[in-house]
């Protein structure tokens, strides 16, 4: 199997927790994949949400079925992160005096994933090739727009479908694929719900748990890829 792999990073990023948002505005601690879509569909020069669109936006519409692989290449997962400050001054932003409103985001700080995109479809190999060859159609970007996405070391790879049980996954994954032995020796293990698809009514985000751990596998329930060092599971 034919994959393309590339380094993902910024000197910031902000995937936006809808959820909480009373006195700051949370991010996700890592790319999750609806984001990583908004991206491949600047590369792509797709259209998004500021269009008329029917049941998904355009990028969506044509980029859901791309099966990816992330890894944090970050310690334990973990990413360092700050609260940034910065006015809004639209005058239409807020009802105070002035239509000044104090804005309060936590960035994740130099982040960066390896990325693995799984050559399935002509809509993912035309990707690849405008990634190779460092083509887009609208600048990508880590979230929103104050954060620049920076996409080095693209290259074509080739997995082999292996039995990781016993083994370690480097990649994110979906906690319900694989089972742990917890009793057994790990340093780290990272869980958190991120967004894994839009909802068809209302094009919100459906949430599922993730995990990534050095822990061993005791058993998984989906494919496993390896590119040579390290276990990927693709979703």
């Amino acid at each position: 199997m034919e994959a393309l792999r590339f380094k993902l990073g910024g000197k910031t990023a902000f995937f936006k927790n809808p959820e909480v948002n009373t006195y700051f505005y949370f991010s996700f601690e890592q790319i999750h994949k609806p984001a990583l879509l908004g991206m491949m569909g600047a590369v792509m020069g797709y259209r998004g949400y500021e269009a008329g669109y029917g049941e998904y936006p355009q990028y969506y519409e044509l980029l859901k079925d791309l099966r990816i692989a992330v890894i944090p290449e970050a310690e334990k997962g973990y990413f360092p992160k700050k609260i940034q400050s910065f006015n809004n001054t639209v005058g239409y932003a807020s009802q105070e005096q002035g239509g000044n409103l104090i804005v309060k985001e936590q960035w994740l700080e130099n982040p960066l994933w390896t990325v693995y995109i799984m050559m399935d479809s002509e809509i993912s190999r035309e990707l690849a090739d405008r990634i190779l060859q460092h083509r887009c159609t609208y600048m990508p970007y880590l979230g929103k727009n104050d954060h620049p996405a920076v996409i080095t070391e693209a290259v074509m790879i080739s997995l082999e479908e292996t039995e990781a049980e016993g083994e370690r996954i480097h990649s994110l994954f979906p906690a319900s694929a694989v089972t742990f032995d917890w009793l057994e020796d790990f340093t780290f293990k990272y869980e958190e719900y991120l967004p894994a698809a839009l909802k068809t009514s209302t094009n919100h985000y459906e949430m599922q748990k993730f995990c990534y751990t050095d822990a061993l596998a005791e058993t998984v329930n989906e494919k496993v890829f390896c590119d040579g060092e390290r276990n990927l599971i693709f979703y």
